[in-house]
């Protein structure tokens, strides 16, 4: 019986400070939300892949989830520390995430704010602009990638790089739970503004929002490079400040 009310207490405990993370402004996230939100959120997953590194014996390959905590140690990696040492497993890390909803615009500028506290406010009321835009009839989808498996990554970057929509028009789509997908109407390469590469999709299908609150799931699905990527999300967890964001 104390075993249950402890195993309650920790549930209420867990969803109070859930709430309040929730309902804190942006301006206000620290590091670790802010990284929480690029890379392990409703809005943003991550899919890595860890391959022995050459000399260690047999090559495994795993494919999962990698949320902000693990950030940190694939930031320390990629110095190359890790590349001149036997039996050490190669990352590479790919980044999903969907710029067209809020808090992914907003966690992108609190980053840049964390990183540079002495910018003038000019500036900083400029770049909060970015949070507010409007993107209109479309979706944008950034993909960006980290690691230590350069054997991996310079080829998926060089594609990324090279490509146009023509390239990716038929392995790069949304698709909903029900099996409805839309394709990708254009592309834009990997530039200076570090945001990744940019697959843009209709916000509309058949007249109507591609997305609504009964949509269920709706997972990204892309091949670069013949890498696979799929990544699933919960369109009922999709909603912030009152209103579904993607």
């Amino acid at each position: 019986m104390k075993r249950i009310l402890l195993l309650c207490a920790v549930f209420v405990a867990s969803t109070v400070t859930a709430s309040a993370q929730k309902e804190k402004p942006w301006t206000e996230w620290n590091q670790k939300e802010v990284l929480k939100m690029l890379t392990d959120s409703a809005w943003s997953q991550s899919q890595t892949e860890s391959t022995d590194s050459p000399g260690g014996g047999s090559t495994i390959t795993q494919t999962q989830s990698r949320n902000a905590a693990s950030l940190g140690n694939a930031e320390k990696t990629e110095s190359g520390e890790s590349l001149g040492k036997r039996n050490t497993a190669l990352t590479t890390i790919y980044r999903v995430a969907f710029l067209t909803s809020k808090p992914v615009r907003a966690a992108v500028i609190r980053y840049i704010e964390l990183q540079q506290p002495d910018t003038p406010a000019d500036k900083v009321a400029e770049r909060r602009t970015f949070v507010d835009k409007n993107f209109g009839d479309y979706i944008v989808v950034t993909l960006k990638m980290e690691g230590t498996d350069r054997t991996k990554l310079m080829p998926i970057n060089q594609s990324l790089t090279s490509g146009n929509q023509e390239t990716f028009k038929d392995i790069v789509y949304l698709e909903r739970k029900d099996g409805k997908r839309v394709a990708l109407m254009d592309y834009r390469a990997p530039g200076p503004d570090h945001l990744g590469a940019k697959f843009i999709f209709p916000r509309t299908l058949d007249g109507q929002p591609f997305l609504d609150a009964n949509s269920g799931e709706v997972r990204v699905n892309m091949e670069i490079n013949k890498t696979k990527l799929s990544r699933k999300f919960k369109v009922a967890d999709m909603m912030y400040e009152g209103k579904l964001e993607y």
